[in-house]
């Protein structure tokens, strides 16, 4: 596939995804997964995860992880079209959106409670998403996010007691 149609072809889905993404980009995350890894084949579900996890780790927004895929794909163009069309089209809408809520419009309100919902839905399947595709090329994972889990639930220490043994974890993998 040619440069110009892997621009194309990143433009079109993240348009298509930017316009669906009710509760943020990454609500659209198993789409963009099954976009990316099985209609393109860009990448491998694995490859995903991990850029997935490097966006994550950065700082600045979450949705970086649109602009890692577009450089995989096709450089810094890639990276500059993907970002654009999936942060451009719900930056116009949002402004849109802003402007009708100054005028306290019944309907708007009803929308907004109705897409709570879908957007709790559309996370918690990201989640689910991320969980299955690591899980089966890094059996080891499984443990330690549910390790995670539980020492945030059941403990009342900071969250970066994981992050810290995450890192130690992720140090150990690599020798």
């Amino acid at each position: 596939m040619s440069e110009e149609s892997d621009l194309r072809a990143l433009v079109a889905t993240f348009l298509g995804l930017s316009l669906i993404s009710v509760g943020g980009g990454i609500a659209v995350l198993p789409e963009m997964s099954r976009l990316v890894v099985q209609e393109h084949g860009w990448m491998s579900q694995l490859q995903f995860a991990k850029l997935f996890a490097l966006a994550q780790a950065a700082p600045g927004p979450n949705i970086m992880v649109v602009g890692l895929i577009g450089w995989h794909v096709a450089g810094a163009a890639g990276m500059f079209l993907a970002m654009l069309a999936m942060c451009g089209p719900t930056s116009l809408l949002a402004y849109a959106f802003s402007r009708l809520q100054r005028r306290e419009l019944p309907w708007l309100r009803a929308v907004e409670k109705g897409l709570v919902p879908i957007a709790i839905g559309l996370i918690a399947a990201s989640g689910m998403l991320l969980a299955e595709g690591t899980v089966k090329e890094a059996p080891l994972v499984l443990p330690v996010v549910l390790a995670s889990f539980l020492f945030v639930w059941r403990t009342a220490r900071s969250p970066l007691w994981v992050l810290l043994g995450g890192a130690g974890f992720g140090a150990l993998q690599l020798r």
